[in-house]
Protein backbone atom coordinates (compact mmCIF):
# COMPACT_ATOMS: atom_id res chain seq x y z
CA UNK A 1 0.00 0.00 0.00
CA UNK A 2 1.05 3.30 -0.83
CA UNK A 3 1.84 5.76 1.74
CA UNK A 4 0.53 9.04 1.60
CA UNK A 5 2.58 11.49 1.35
CA UNK A 6 2.48 12.89 5.10
CA UNK A 7 3.80 10.23 6.64
CA UNK A 8 6.14 9.84 3.87
CA UNK A 9 7.79 12.58 5.27
CA UNK A 10 7.62 12.56 8.66
CA UNK A 11 9.11 8.79 8.95
CA UNK A 12 12.01 10.12 6.75
CA UNK A 13 12.02 13.24 9.42
CA UNK A 14 12.08 10.42 12.13
CA UNK A 15 15.29 8.48 10.66
CA UNK A 16 17.12 11.27 9.93
CA UNK A 17 16.99 12.82 13.02
CA UNK A 18 17.71 9.22 14.28
CA UNK A 19 20.91 8.53 12.66
CA UNK A 20 22.06 11.73 11.76
CA UNK A 21 21.18 14.12 14.60
CA UNK A 22 20.56 17.16 14.74
CA UNK A 23 22.08 20.71 15.94
CA UNK A 24 25.67 20.29 15.49
CA UNK A 25 28.08 21.37 18.10
CA UNK A 26 31.79 22.05 18.16
CA UNK A 27 34.08 20.07 20.16
CA UNK A 28 35.51 21.49 23.58
CA UNK A 29 38.42 22.81 23.43
CA UNK A 30 41.71 20.04 23.97
CA UNK A 31 42.85 21.28 27.17
CA UNK A 32 38.98 20.38 28.59
CA UNK A 33 39.57 16.68 27.64
CA UNK A 34 35.45 16.00 27.19
CA UNK A 35 33.81 14.39 23.30
CA UNK A 36 30.80 16.76 23.09
CA UNK A 37 28.36 14.77 21.24
CA UNK A 38 28.15 15.19 17.88
CA UNK A 39 24.27 15.58 17.84
CA UNK A 40 21.68 15.85 19.98
CA UNK A 41 18.29 13.47 20.66
CA UNK A 42 15.48 14.77 18.74
CA UNK A 43 12.77 16.43 20.40
CA UNK A 44 8.45 15.37 20.48
CA UNK A 45 8.30 18.04 17.98
CA UNK A 46 11.23 16.67 15.75
CA UNK A 47 9.78 13.57 16.33
CA UNK A 48 5.75 13.59 15.93
CA UNK A 49 5.82 16.64 13.71
CA UNK A 50 1.82 17.61 12.57
CA UNK A 51 0.86 14.97 15.72
CA UNK A 52 2.99 17.06 18.21
CA UNK A 53 1.56 20.51 16.96
CA UNK A 54 -2.56 18.81 16.97
CA UNK A 55 -1.69 17.30 20.63
CA UNK A 56 -0.70 20.47 22.27
CA UNK A 57 -2.73 23.00 20.59
CA UNK A 58 -6.26 20.93 20.63
CA UNK A 59 -5.10 20.70 24.62
CA UNK A 60 -5.73 16.68 24.43
CA UNK A 61 -3.81 17.05 27.79
CA UNK A 62 -4.84 19.60 30.34
CA UNK A 63 -1.00 19.92 31.10
CA UNK A 64 1.13 20.01 28.30
CA UNK A 65 3.59 18.56 29.73
CA UNK A 66 2.35 15.15 29.76
CA UNK A 67 2.78 14.62 25.94
CA UNK A 68 6.41 15.56 25.37
CA UNK A 69 7.12 12.94 28.11
CA UNK A 70 5.21 9.77 26.84
CA UNK A 71 6.66 6.75 25.84
CA UNK A 72 6.08 5.48 22.42
CA UNK A 73 4.85 1.82 23.07
CA UNK A 74 5.79 0.73 19.71
CA UNK A 75 8.02 2.28 17.14
CA UNK A 76 7.60 5.58 16.37
CA UNK A 77 7.69 5.43 12.19
CA UNK A 78 4.58 2.58 12.61
CA UNK A 79 2.99 5.28 14.72
CA UNK A 80 3.77 7.91 12.19
CA UNK A 81 2.11 5.99 9.69
CA UNK A 82 -0.90 4.95 11.03
CA UNK A 83 -1.09 8.76 12.19
CA UNK A 84 -0.94 9.67 8.41
CA UNK A 85 -3.10 6.83 7.50
CA UNK A 86 -5.92 8.23 9.40
CA UNK A 87 -5.82 12.20 8.47
CA UNK A 88 -7.88 11.45 5.83
CA UNK A 89 -10.76 10.50 7.70
CA UNK A 90 -12.43 11.18 10.86
CA UNK A 91 -10.29 10.41 13.92
CA UNK A 92 -10.57 10.70 17.43
CA UNK A 93 -6.71 12.02 18.47
CA UNK A 94 -7.25 11.52 22.00
CA UNK A 95 -8.10 7.70 21.24
CA UNK A 96 -4.85 7.58 19.12
CA UNK A 97 -2.79 9.18 21.79
CA UNK A 98 -3.60 6.81 24.38
CA UNK A 99 -3.16 3.64 22.34
CA UNK A 100 0.33 4.29 21.22
CA UNK A 101 1.76 5.97 24.07
CA UNK A 102 2.29 5.17 27.31
CA UNK A 103 1.46 8.41 30.10
CA UNK A 104 3.97 9.37 32.28
CA UNK A 105 3.66 8.06 35.25
CA UNK A 106 1.26 9.76 38.29
CA UNK A 107 3.08 11.22 41.58
CA UNK A 108 3.22 8.07 43.88
CA UNK A 109 -0.21 7.73 46.01
CA UNK A 110 1.41 6.16 48.99
CA UNK A 111 3.31 9.32 50.70
CA UNK A 112 4.34 8.95 53.87
CA UNK A 113 1.73 9.51 56.86
CA UNK A 114 1.96 13.19 58.83
CA UNK A 115 3.99 13.27 61.38
CA UNK A 116 4.63 15.74 64.07
CA UNK A 117 8.01 16.48 63.16
CA UNK A 118 7.98 17.52 59.84
CA UNK A 119 11.72 16.47 59.23
CA UNK A 120 10.82 13.17 59.44
CA UNK A 121 8.44 13.25 56.91
CA UNK A 122 10.91 14.92 54.52
CA UNK A 123 13.51 11.98 55.70
CA UNK A 124 10.87 9.58 54.60
CA UNK A 125 10.03 11.41 51.28
CA UNK A 126 13.68 11.18 50.18
CA UNK A 127 13.01 7.84 48.88
CA UNK A 128 9.84 8.40 47.14
CA UNK A 129 11.41 11.38 44.91
CA UNK A 130 15.18 9.10 44.56
CA UNK A 131 15.28 7.44 40.97
CA UNK A 132 17.17 4.89 39.97
CA UNK A 133 20.08 5.17 37.09
CA UNK A 134 17.94 5.44 33.56
CA UNK A 135 17.95 2.74 30.72
CA UNK A 136 17.39 4.23 27.43
CA UNK A 137 13.91 4.16 25.88
CA UNK A 138 13.27 4.54 22.27
CA UNK A 139 11.55 7.68 21.35
CA UNK A 140 11.09 8.88 24.87
CA UNK A 141 12.55 12.66 25.79
CA UNK A 142 14.19 11.64 29.16
CA UNK A 143 17.94 11.89 28.78
CA UNK A 144 19.42 8.82 30.93
CA UNK A 145 21.39 9.56 33.96
CA UNK A 146 24.36 7.21 35.39
CA UNK A 147 23.20 7.40 38.68
CA UNK A 148 20.77 7.74 41.11
CA UNK A 149 18.92 11.14 41.30
CA UNK A 150 16.32 13.02 43.63
CA UNK A 151 13.58 14.96 41.48
CA UNK A 152 11.28 17.75 42.52
CA UNK A 153 8.12 15.72 42.66
CA UNK A 154 4.68 16.33 41.20
CA UNK A 155 4.74 16.71 37.25
CA UNK A 156 8.88 17.33 37.64
CA UNK A 157 9.55 13.88 36.63
CA UNK A 158 13.39 14.14 36.12
CA UNK A 159 16.28 15.83 37.71
CA UNK A 160 16.25 19.99 37.62
CA UNK A 161 19.52 21.93 37.29
CA UNK A 162 18.94 24.45 40.32
CA UNK A 163 16.36 22.78 42.06
CA UNK A 164 19.52 20.25 42.91
CA UNK A 165 21.64 21.99 44.79
CA UNK A 166 19.07 23.38 47.48
CA UNK A 167 17.84 19.89 47.47
CA UNK A 168 21.47 19.06 48.22
CA UNK A 169 20.93 20.82 51.35
CA UNK A 170 18.61 18.91 52.82
CA UNK A 171 20.34 15.36 51.50
CA UNK A 172 23.36 16.81 53.60
CA UNK A 173 21.31 17.82 56.60
CA UNK A 174 19.85 13.83 56.16
CA UNK A 175 23.47 11.92 56.00
CA UNK A 176 23.20 11.43 51.96
CA UNK A 177 26.44 12.66 50.92
CA UNK A 178 26.74 9.43 48.75
CA UNK A 179 23.37 10.48 47.15
CA UNK A 180 24.89 13.86 46.77
CA UNK A 181 28.01 12.87 44.90
CA UNK A 182 25.35 10.98 42.19
CA UNK A 183 24.13 14.05 41.48
CA UNK A 184 27.20 15.59 40.62
CA UNK A 185 28.42 13.08 39.09
CA UNK A 186 25.72 13.28 36.99
CA UNK A 187 25.64 16.75 36.17
CA UNK A 188 29.29 16.47 34.87
CA UNK A 189 28.19 13.61 32.64
CA UNK A 190 25.57 16.32 31.27
CA UNK A 191 28.46 18.23 31.16
CA UNK A 192 30.94 15.67 29.36
CA UNK A 193 28.07 14.73 26.76
CA UNK A 194 26.19 18.23 26.21
CA UNK A 195 29.11 20.84 26.67
CA UNK A 196 26.09 21.96 29.65
CA UNK A 197 23.96 21.11 31.99
CA UNK A 198 20.50 21.59 30.70
CA UNK A 199 17.26 22.89 32.50
CA UNK A 200 16.73 19.50 33.39
CA UNK A 201 17.33 15.68 31.70
CA UNK A 202 15.05 15.71 28.40
CA UNK A 203 16.08 16.47 25.13
CA UNK A 204 13.60 19.56 24.80
CA UNK A 205 15.43 21.34 27.75
CA UNK A 206 19.02 20.63 26.05
CA UNK A 207 18.81 24.29 24.06
CA UNK A 208 18.79 25.91 27.47
CA UNK A 209 20.34 25.72 30.98
CA UNK A 210 19.11 27.63 33.96
CA UNK A 211 21.47 29.33 36.62
CA UNK A 212 24.36 27.97 36.80
CA UNK A 213 25.12 26.36 40.70
CA UNK A 214 26.74 23.51 39.82
CA UNK A 215 29.65 25.15 41.13
CA UNK A 216 28.40 25.49 44.74
CA UNK A 217 27.26 21.76 44.48
CA UNK A 218 31.13 20.64 44.29
CA UNK A 219 32.38 23.32 46.97
CA UNK A 220 29.55 21.71 49.08
CA UNK A 221 30.73 18.17 48.00
CA UNK A 222 34.25 19.18 48.80
CA UNK A 223 33.05 20.83 52.31
CA UNK A 224 31.26 16.99 52.47
CA UNK A 225 34.25 14.81 51.31
CA UNK A 226 37.65 16.83 51.61
CA UNK A 227 39.07 19.41 48.52
CA UNK A 228 41.73 17.10 48.00
CA UNK A 229 38.80 14.06 46.62
CA UNK A 230 36.79 16.88 44.98
CA UNK A 231 38.17 19.40 43.19
CA UNK A 232 40.65 17.36 41.09
CA UNK A 233 37.73 15.12 40.12
CA UNK A 234 35.65 18.05 38.84
CA UNK A 235 37.95 20.71 38.22
CA UNK A 236 37.74 20.21 33.56
CA UNK A 237 33.39 19.63 34.43
CA UNK A 238 33.21 22.94 36.55
CA UNK A 239 35.49 24.78 33.77
CA UNK A 240 33.82 22.88 30.85
CA UNK A 241 30.24 25.02 32.26
CA UNK A 242 32.41 28.06 32.08
CA UNK A 243 33.23 27.93 29.28
CA UNK A 244 29.41 27.13 28.06
CA UNK A 245 28.61 30.61 29.33
CA UNK A 246 31.18 32.27 28.27
CA UNK A 247 31.08 31.00 24.33
CA UNK A 248 32.06 33.98 22.38
CA UNK A 249 33.62 35.86 24.69
CA UNK A 250 36.87 36.53 22.39
CA UNK A 251 35.09 37.60 19.21
CA UNK A 252 32.28 39.79 20.66
CA UNK A 253 33.00 43.32 19.94
CA UNK A 254 32.80 45.65 22.62
CA UNK A 255 28.59 47.02 23.18
CA UNK A 256 27.43 43.58 22.05
CA UNK A 257 26.28 40.18 22.70
CA UNK A 258 26.60 36.36 21.76
CA UNK A 259 24.25 34.17 23.20
CA UNK A 260 24.74 34.14 27.06
CA UNK A 261 27.73 36.48 26.39
CA UNK A 262 27.24 40.24 26.38
CA UNK A 263 30.46 42.48 26.68
CA UNK A 264 29.58 45.66 27.82
CA UNK A 265 30.74 49.17 25.66
CA UNK A 266 33.53 49.22 28.17
CA UNK A 267 34.60 46.17 27.57
CA UNK A 268 33.76 44.55 31.15
CA UNK A 269 32.40 40.88 30.44
CA UNK A 270 28.89 39.89 31.69
CA UNK A 271 25.87 37.16 30.86
CA UNK A 272 22.20 36.81 30.25
CA UNK A 273 20.14 34.54 30.02
CA UNK A 274 19.99 32.73 26.30
CA UNK A 275 17.90 29.89 24.84
CA UNK A 276 19.24 28.34 21.14
CA UNK A 277 15.90 28.09 20.39
CA UNK A 278 12.93 30.75 18.42
CA UNK A 279 9.93 28.36 18.83
CA UNK A 280 7.61 27.55 21.20
CA UNK A 281 8.46 25.90 23.90
CA UNK A 282 8.07 22.15 24.23
CA UNK A 283 6.22 21.46 27.17
CA UNK A 284 4.14 25.00 26.51
CA UNK A 285 3.71 24.65 23.62
CA UNK A 286 0.26 26.73 23.24
CA UNK A 287 0.31 28.89 26.02
CA UNK A 288 3.92 30.20 24.34
CA UNK A 289 2.38 30.13 20.49
CA UNK A 290 -1.23 32.50 22.08
CA UNK A 291 1.43 34.62 24.47
CA UNK A 292 3.37 35.12 20.93
CA UNK A 293 0.39 35.66 18.93
CA UNK A 294 -1.12 37.97 21.15
CA UNK A 295 2.55 39.89 21.21
CA UNK A 296 2.52 40.20 17.25
CA UNK A 297 -1.09 41.66 17.08
CA UNK A 298 -0.20 44.27 19.71
CA UNK A 299 3.17 45.29 17.95
CA UNK A 300 1.33 45.46 14.66
CA UNK A 301 -1.81 47.27 15.41
CA UNK A 302 -0.46 51.28 15.07
CA UNK A 303 1.48 50.46 11.40
CA UNK A 304 1.08 50.43 8.30
CA UNK A 305 2.87 47.90 5.92
CA UNK A 306 3.13 47.94 2.30
CA UNK A 307 1.59 44.54 1.77
CA UNK A 308 0.82 40.91 3.53
CA UNK A 309 3.69 39.60 3.04
CA UNK A 310 5.61 42.68 4.80
CA UNK A 311 2.73 42.21 7.51
CA UNK A 312 3.74 38.47 8.04
CA UNK A 313 7.33 38.83 7.33
CA UNK A 314 7.14 41.60 10.65
CA UNK A 315 4.82 39.49 13.02
CA UNK A 316 6.77 36.41 12.69
CA UNK A 317 10.27 38.37 13.70
CA UNK A 318 7.80 39.61 16.41
CA UNK A 319 6.73 35.84 17.59
CA UNK A 320 10.12 34.47 17.21
CA UNK A 321 12.16 36.83 19.60
CA UNK A 322 8.85 36.65 22.16
CA UNK A 323 9.71 32.96 21.61
CA UNK A 324 13.05 32.90 22.28
CA UNK A 325 12.89 35.25 25.74
CA UNK A 326 10.09 33.11 27.12
CA UNK A 327 12.53 30.56 26.91
CA UNK A 328 15.11 32.69 28.10
CA UNK A 329 13.14 33.39 30.75
CA UNK A 330 12.31 29.47 31.44
CA UNK A 331 16.73 29.18 31.85
CA UNK A 332 16.77 31.77 34.07
CA UNK A 333 14.30 29.79 36.86
CA UNK A 334 12.14 32.72 37.51
CA UNK A 335 9.44 31.52 34.77
CA UNK A 336 7.59 34.46 34.76
CA UNK A 337 8.00 37.44 36.52
CA UNK A 338 7.35 40.85 35.87
CA UNK A 339 11.51 41.10 36.65
CA UNK A 340 11.68 40.75 32.90
CA UNK A 341 9.01 42.32 31.45
CA UNK A 342 8.62 46.19 29.72
CA UNK A 343 4.91 46.56 31.23
CA UNK A 344 5.52 44.60 34.36
CA UNK A 345 1.78 43.20 34.55
CA UNK A 346 1.56 42.19 30.47
CA UNK A 347 4.17 38.93 29.96
CA UNK A 348 3.79 39.80 26.29
CA UNK A 349 6.71 42.20 27.11
CA UNK A 350 8.69 40.19 27.64
CA UNK A 351 12.59 40.78 27.05
CA UNK A 352 14.64 38.78 29.29
CA UNK A 353 17.82 38.60 26.93
CA UNK A 354 18.15 42.28 27.25
CA UNK A 355 18.76 41.97 30.52
CA UNK A 356 21.82 41.43 32.76
CA UNK A 357 20.65 39.07 35.56
CA UNK A 358 22.65 40.52 38.93
CA UNK A 359 22.16 36.76 40.40
CA UNK A 360 23.36 35.01 37.44
CA UNK A 361 26.34 37.00 37.12
CA UNK A 362 27.00 36.90 40.93
CA UNK A 363 26.82 32.93 40.58
CA UNK A 364 29.13 33.25 37.74
CA UNK A 365 31.82 35.35 40.21
CA UNK A 366 31.50 32.33 42.54
CA UNK A 367 32.51 29.82 39.48
CA UNK A 368 35.64 31.97 38.90
CA UNK A 369 36.46 32.33 42.26
CA UNK A 370 35.98 28.68 42.67
CA UNK A 371 38.29 27.69 39.37
CA UNK A 372 40.82 30.07 41.14
CA UNK A 373 40.68 27.59 44.06
CA UNK A 374 40.91 24.36 42.10
CA UNK A 375 43.74 25.03 39.74
CA UNK A 376 45.64 26.65 42.95
CA UNK A 377 45.15 23.38 44.43
CA UNK A 378 46.30 21.63 40.77
CA UNK A 379 48.94 23.52 40.82
CA UNK A 380 48.17 25.75 37.77
CA UNK A 381 49.08 29.12 39.48
CA UNK A 382 48.79 31.16 36.20
CA UNK A 383 45.76 29.96 35.78
CA UNK A 384 44.32 30.95 39.23
CA UNK A 385 45.34 34.26 38.51
CA UNK A 386 43.49 33.95 35.51
CA UNK A 387 40.51 33.36 37.18
CA UNK A 388 41.00 35.69 39.89
CA UNK A 389 41.30 38.42 37.53
CA UNK A 390 38.30 37.76 36.01
CA UNK A 391 36.11 37.09 39.32
CA UNK A 392 37.48 40.61 40.53
CA UNK A 393 37.05 41.73 36.92
CA UNK A 394 33.15 41.21 37.32
CA UNK A 395 32.47 42.17 40.71
CA UNK A 396 33.84 45.62 39.30
CA UNK A 397 31.49 45.56 36.73
CA UNK A 398 28.03 44.07 38.79
CA UNK A 399 29.04 47.11 41.39
CA UNK A 400 29.28 49.19 38.25
CA UNK A 401 25.85 48.02 36.41
CA UNK A 402 23.81 46.64 39.06
CA UNK A 403 24.57 48.56 42.26
CA UNK A 404 21.90 51.65 42.23
CA UNK A 405 23.34 53.55 45.64
CA UNK A 406 20.21 55.65 45.76
CA UNK A 407 17.90 52.55 46.82
CA UNK A 408 20.84 51.20 48.48
CA UNK A 409 20.06 47.94 46.61
CA UNK A 410 21.19 45.33 43.62
CA UNK A 411 19.16 45.49 40.53
CA UNK A 412 18.92 44.14 36.89
CA UNK A 413 20.95 46.59 34.07
CA UNK A 414 19.12 46.26 30.75
CA UNK A 415 22.09 46.82 28.43
CA UNK A 416 19.92 47.84 25.13
CA UNK A 417 18.70 50.30 26.79
CA UNK A 418 21.94 51.06 29.01
CA UNK A 419 19.96 51.69 32.05
CA UNK A 420 19.30 50.06 35.67
CA UNK A 421 16.16 48.41 35.55
CA UNK A 422 15.30 49.38 39.17
CA UNK A 423 13.34 46.52 40.16
CA UNK A 424 13.13 45.16 43.69
CA UNK A 425 13.48 41.57 43.78
CA UNK A 426 15.32 38.86 45.85
CA UNK A 427 17.96 38.74 43.34
CA UNK A 428 19.32 41.82 44.89
CA UNK A 429 20.79 39.86 47.42
CA UNK A 430 22.94 37.82 45.76
CA UNK A 431 25.84 39.60 45.24
CA UNK A 432 25.81 39.56 49.69
CA UNK A 433 26.18 35.56 49.41
CA UNK A 434 29.49 35.72 47.55
CA UNK A 435 31.49 39.37 47.32
CA UNK A 436 33.32 39.85 50.89
CA UNK A 437 31.45 40.24 53.71
CA UNK A 438 33.21 42.92 55.74
CA UNK A 439 33.56 44.98 52.77
CA UNK A 440 29.74 44.66 52.03
CA UNK A 441 28.15 45.21 55.56
CA UNK A 442 27.54 49.37 55.11
CA UNK A 443 25.71 48.22 51.30
CA UNK A 444 24.03 44.87 53.82
CA UNK A 445 22.52 47.93 56.03
CA UNK A 446 20.99 49.67 53.38
CA UNK A 447 19.69 46.55 51.92
CA UNK A 448 18.07 45.67 54.93
CA UNK A 449 15.97 48.42 54.73
CA UNK A 450 14.81 47.91 51.44
CA UNK A 451 14.12 44.27 52.54
CA UNK A 452 11.91 45.29 55.60
CA UNK A 453 10.17 48.09 53.60
CA UNK A 454 9.46 45.69 50.22
CA UNK A 455 9.94 42.27 50.19
CA UNK A 456 9.62 41.31 53.87
CA UNK A 457 6.12 39.07 54.50
CA UNK A 458 4.24 37.17 57.23
CA UNK A 459 5.85 34.01 56.00
CA UNK A 460 8.95 34.92 54.33
CA UNK A 461 10.65 36.97 51.35
CA UNK A 462 8.63 37.46 48.25
CA UNK A 463 10.52 37.18 45.14
CA UNK A 464 9.24 40.47 43.59
CA UNK A 465 6.54 43.09 45.86
CA UNK A 466 4.47 42.96 42.49
CA UNK A 467 0.98 41.00 42.28
CA UNK A 468 1.07 40.51 38.51
CA UNK A 469 -0.40 36.87 38.21
CA UNK A 470 2.89 35.84 37.42
CA UNK A 471 4.43 32.94 39.73
CA UNK A 472 7.73 34.57 40.35
CA UNK A 473 5.49 37.81 41.92
CA UNK A 474 3.61 38.72 45.03
CA UNK A 475 2.18 37.24 46.69
CA UNK A 476 4.70 33.99 46.53
CA UNK A 477 7.76 33.17 47.79
CA UNK A 478 10.29 30.10 47.03
CA UNK A 479 12.64 28.52 48.81
CA UNK A 480 15.88 29.45 46.88
CA UNK A 481 15.44 32.84 47.27
CA UNK A 482 14.72 32.04 51.34
CA UNK A 483 18.01 30.47 51.70
CA UNK A 484 20.04 32.80 49.68
CA UNK A 485 18.68 35.95 51.41
CA UNK A 486 19.00 34.54 54.84
CA UNK A 487 23.18 33.27 54.06
CA UNK A 488 23.47 36.78 52.55
CA UNK A 489 22.25 38.61 55.08
CA UNK A 490 23.94 36.54 57.86
CA UNK A 491 27.41 36.65 56.38
CA UNK A 492 27.06 40.21 55.90
CA UNK A 493 26.27 41.86 59.31
CA UNK A 494 22.13 41.26 59.12
CA UNK A 495 22.02 38.06 61.75
CA UNK A 496 18.85 39.35 62.86
CA UNK A 497 17.01 39.47 59.69
CA UNK A 498 18.24 36.72 58.29
CA UNK A 499 16.38 34.95 61.41
CA UNK A 500 13.67 36.56 61.24
CA UNK A 501 13.13 35.53 57.48
CA UNK A 502 14.10 32.44 58.62
CA UNK A 503 11.71 32.00 61.72
CA UNK A 504 8.80 33.15 58.83
CA UNK A 505 9.77 30.51 56.19
CA UNK A 506 10.03 27.42 58.61
CA UNK A 507 6.25 28.64 60.84
CA UNK A 508 4.86 28.63 57.13
CA UNK A 509 6.19 25.57 55.84
CA UNK A 510 5.32 23.87 59.43
CA UNK A 511 1.62 25.60 59.24
CA UNK A 512 0.85 24.51 55.84
CA UNK A 513 2.50 20.94 56.32
CA UNK A 514 0.18 20.63 59.40
CA UNK A 515 -2.75 21.51 57.14
CA UNK A 516 -2.59 19.44 54.52
CA UNK A 517 0.28 16.98 54.55
CA UNK A 518 2.39 18.37 51.88
CA UNK A 519 5.30 20.40 51.26
CA UNK A 520 4.98 22.56 48.57
CA UNK A 521 6.95 23.98 45.77
CA UNK A 522 5.68 27.54 46.19
CA UNK A 523 4.26 29.32 49.07
CA UNK A 524 1.65 32.77 49.53
CA UNK A 525 3.87 34.24 52.21
CA UNK A 526 1.28 37.41 52.10
CA UNK A 527 -1.82 35.52 53.17
CA UNK A 528 -0.26 32.36 54.48
CA UNK A 529 -3.82 30.38 54.74
CA UNK A 530 -4.10 30.51 51.38
CA UNK A 531 -1.99 28.50 48.81
CA UNK A 532 0.24 30.08 46.03
CA UNK A 533 -0.70 30.87 42.59
CA UNK A 534 0.33 32.51 39.25
CA UNK A 535 1.65 30.24 36.70
CA UNK A 536 1.21 27.45 34.08
CA UNK A 537 0.29 24.38 35.92
CA UNK A 538 -1.75 23.54 39.81
CA UNK A 539 0.73 23.99 42.37
CA UNK A 540 2.92 20.99 43.05
CA UNK A 541 3.92 19.00 45.82
CA UNK A 542 6.55 16.96 46.70
CA UNK A 543 9.12 18.67 46.41
CA UNK A 544 12.82 18.58 46.53
CA UNK A 545 13.90 22.23 46.93
CA UNK A 546 11.41 23.11 49.55
CA UNK A 547 12.07 19.98 51.62
CA UNK A 548 15.98 20.39 51.65
CA UNK A 549 15.77 24.36 52.57
CA UNK A 550 13.58 23.78 55.22
CA UNK A 551 16.19 20.92 56.65
CA UNK A 552 19.34 23.42 56.22
CA UNK A 553 17.28 26.49 57.76
CA UNK A 554 16.13 24.42 60.79
CA UNK A 555 19.71 23.19 61.66
CA UNK A 556 20.99 26.92 61.34
CA UNK A 557 18.20 27.93 63.56
CA UNK A 558 16.84 24.89 65.66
Amino acid sequence: MRMPHLAVCMIAAVVCMSSCGQNKKGAAPADVGYAIADSLPPTPDELYGRLFEQVQMQQIFSDGKTFVDCTPLRPVEDIMYDYGMQQSGQMNLKQFVQANFALPAAPPADMPAIQPDVAQHIKALWPLLTRKPDSIKQGSSLLPLPNAYVVPGGRFREVYYWDSYFTMLGLAESGETQLIAHMVDNFAHLIATYGHIPNGNRSYYLSRSQPPFFSLMVQLLAQLKGTEKVYPKYLQAVEREYMYWMEGDAQTAAGSAYKRFVKMPDGAMLNRYWDDAEKPRQESYREDYETAAKAAEKASANKKFADNSIRQKFSDSVKASCYRNLRSGAASGWDFSSRWFVNAYDITTIETTSIIPVDLNCLLYFTERLLASMHQVAGNSSKAKDFEKRAAERQAAIDRYCYDAQTGFYTDYHFVNQTKTGAITAAGLFPFCFFESTAMQPRAVKAAEVVRRSLLAPGGLLATPLSTGQQWDAPNGWAPLQWMAVWGLDRCGQPELAADIARRWIQLNREVYGRTGKMMEKYNVVNTTLEAGGGEYPGQDGFGWTNGVLLALIKKYP
